[in-house]
């Protein structure tokens, strides 16, 4: 059994922003710096092993113990669910998940069923029912500013950063459906199994999001 942490990082621009964290908190990440094709990474001066997997495999890996902790975005967390803890919104990553439609289409001015696609389908069904509405959702893989071009759609929640995508397609955000950034989670039994080390990781990178601030 070690006595080392182990925490999943979601790979991509949120991976390089936690190693910046850890950074500045005092971690070694010199191997998550050049990591090759290897998934796993042992910082050398803090017991903690680094897996690098896609954001809903961090859910999975935490909520099942394979993984202590996890670095994961809000809309992740929101659209997966799962059971763990949510520590620390570490501030970075962050934006906003938007409802669009096409430039000039009056969205709320009729009664018919409309119909939104979206990459998170369980976000954009938990944001209408608390509007009372009833959509019919489209669950899309790819680019989901095209379905309303095709005609397959009245609108689409997705998320969005600059919205330059959405106004290249003649899309506009007409209301936001939450915010999201980077969290820290826990699973729950490594929380009371390994309660000293955790919190000193999470007091750590506080500290930093806190200055940061």
């Amino acid at each position: 059994m070690t006595d080392r942490l182990r925490i999943a990082l979601t790979k991509g621009r949120l991976q390089k922003k936690s190693m910046d964290l850890f950074t500045r908190a005092g971690l070694d990440c010199e191997p998550l710096e050049n990591p090759g094709r290897r998934l796993i990474h042992s910082l050398p001066n803090y017991p903690l092993d680094a897996v690098l997997a896609k954001a809903p495999d961090v859910i999975t890996y935490v909520e099942h113990g394979v993984c202590d902790l996890g670095i994961v975005g809000k809309d992740t967390i929101l659209e997966k669910g799962g059971s763990f803890y949510e520590v620390l919104d570490l501030g970075f990553g962050a934006c906003r998940f938007a409802l669009a439609v096409p430039e000039g289409r009056d969205f709320y001015g009729s009664y018919k069923t409309r119909t939104i696609a979206s990459k998170y389908p369980n976000v954009t069904r938990a944001f209408f029912e608390q509007k009372g509405m009833d959509v019919d959702i489209i669950k899309i893989e790819g680019s989901v500013e095209l379905a309303p071009l095709l005609g397959l759609a009245d609108g689409i929640v997705d998320i969005v950063e600059t919205g330059a995508t959405l106004a290249a397609n003649g899309l506009i955000p007409i209301e936001t459906v939450v915010r999201v950034s980077a969290r820290l989670i826990v699973n729950t039994a490594s929380m009371k199994l390994h309660k000293a080390e955790i919190a000193d990781l999470i007091a750590r990178c506080e500290r930093e999001v806190r200055s940061a601030t």
